[in-house]
């Protein structure tokens, strides 16, 4: 109970560390928050989440829950030519791909990335706000092991079918989108919109749609889903999504049986806080949480298409059907 409070307080000194301080405030006017045509906390817009802020504190930055000015400058100065594929060698390999000796592919040049060039305005060294270090908790022994075998099996079976390749590869999940969201190499971008009694959070990456009831009693389905099932509510300014019914092999979550708490909090007319806590005691010690900006942006949303246009899909099968033809070796 006391993490719990613990974690709660934390998020809210980073929320109230975002926002910026309205310019009305700071004359002594009042000013109102904003309201949907029936009422609601407004928490809609199209927004960006992509950020430079890894999702875990650096072992760098160990102990350390913010960078100074200049220590953030050099920082992002580094990250921004580390992760520049225009900047790979592919002979030699970079930033997680094998050197071309070894099959390395460099994939999509840097004019594809929009991982974001900063860090959240606090300076922070992790989007993990909780536990207190930024780090994922300690895995279950039972979940590394489950983790393992996971491994093993793919390193066999992972050119057999379709039905041996990740969400992910086959377009069904996509990256960055969850649930829960998190920033990644590109398309972090999404649209919130709400009607009397749902919210929609709709996805760039890989076009995901999430119709949420609010305040609702409509009967959960008898079955599982890949997003999830979820049912949202208010707390005072902040909605509240819960989120359970999870099928399994979701991007950026755990489990079937992860429980997801997602809030969502307007700060200022460009900016709403996302956090969000996951529990799973089937795979982490310990629940975590984390915490990043939702920041407005006036770019246009596009379809991603990934399930209609997946040709790589098709290339990785058809090229594991011909090596095995030609009686070569089949290489993870």
């Amino acid at each position: 109970m006391l993490r719990k409070y613990l974690a709660a307080f934390v998020v809210l000194t980073v929320a109230l560390t975002l926002a910026p301080q309205p310019t009305a405030a700071q004359s002594g006017e009042r000013t109102m928050p904003m309201r949907t045509p029936d009422g609601q906390p407004d928490v809609s817009g199209t927004f960006t989440f992509r950020t430079l802020t890894p999702f875990q504190r650096p072992t760098q930055f160990e102990g350390r829950e913010r960078l100074d000015a200049e220590e953030a400058a050099a920082f992002e100065a580094a990250e921004r030519v580390r992760l520049n594929r225009d900047l790979f060698d592919p002979e030699r390999g970079a930033a997680g791909y094998r050197p071309r000796s070894e099959g390395g592919v460099l994939s999509y040049n840097e004019f594809w990335y929009e991982r974001g060039i900063e860090l959240t305005s606090d300076k922070r060294t992790s989007l993990i706000v909780d536990p207190p270090d930024g780090r994922l908790p300690r895995m279950t022994e039972a979940a590394v092991q489950a983790a393992a075998e996971r491994r093993a099996h793919r390193e066999v079976h992972r050119y057999d079918s379709y039905e041996n390749r990740s969400l992910a590869d086959r377009c069904i999940m996509g990256f960055n989108s969850g649930p829960p969201m998190r920033s990644s190499a590109y398309n972090n971008n999404v649209m919130i919109f709400q009607t009397p009694g749902y919210v929609t959070i709709f996805n760039e990456m890989v076009h995901n749609a999430r119709i949420i009831p609010i305040d609702s009693d409509t009967a959960k389905p008898p079955f599982p889903q890949f997003a999830g099932v979820s049912r949202a509510h208010w707390e005072g300014e902040t909605l509240v999504i819960e989120t359970t019914q999870f099928r399994g092999g979701q991007s950026g979550g755990t489990g079937p049986n992860m429980h997801l708490v997602e809030r969502l909090t307007r700060l200022d007319p460009d900016t709403v806080a996302y956090e969000f806590t996951v529990t799973d005691p089937s795979v982490y010690t310990a629940p975590y949480t984390v915490m990043m900006p939702f920041r407005r942006t006036d770019q246009t949303l596009f379809e991603y298409a990934c399930h209609e246009g997946n040709y790589g899909l098709t290339g990785i099968l058809a090229g594991a059907r011909r090596l095995e033809a030609q009686g070569r070796e089949l290489r993870p």
